[in-house]
């Protein structure tokens, strides 16, 4: 039977709903859809997009590193846009944040994200067996 851990650090943004920050499950480890809130302040880091996805990934990168995880275990990330004209921003984030081999990707445009925000990312790592 699989064991569940539910993880949670203050260096990421509290749930703000009935949820984990990310669940260990088996070998890997879900981490919930992170949004543009600063942890500290539990509010939204700025209106520009390009400032939220850095945000962003760095709730993720907060909840990954402070779980003993490291950001090239993750195995797949979904990405959440308010507009896909902010593609091209969520590439060259993620540039500044994985090396290669990137973690697969899917990008959606959706109607509305939590809070209004323009963007929400969750991801898959890998953390063994």
């Amino acid at each position: 039977m699989t064991k569940l851990k539910s993880i949670h650090t203050k260096n990421a943004p509290s749930a703000i709903g009935a949820y984990s920050q990310a669940v260990k499950a088996g070998g890997f480890m879900y981490v919930s859809g992170q949004i543009p809130l600063v942890p500290e302040t539990m509010e939204i880091v700025s209106e520009d997009f390009s400032v939220q996805v850095k945000q962003v990934l760095e709730n993720l990168k907060s909840i990954i590193v402070d779980s003993d995880s490291k950001l090239s275990d993750v195995v797949k990330l979904n990405v959440y846009l308010k507009d896909l004209a902010d593609f091209q921003s969520v590439n060259d984030a993620m540039s500044t944040v994985f090396d290669e081999p990137y973690p697969a990707r899917a990008a959606v445009e959706v109607s509305r994200l939590p809070k209004d925000v323009l963007v929400e990312i969750d991801a898959v790592v890998y953390i063994g067996d």
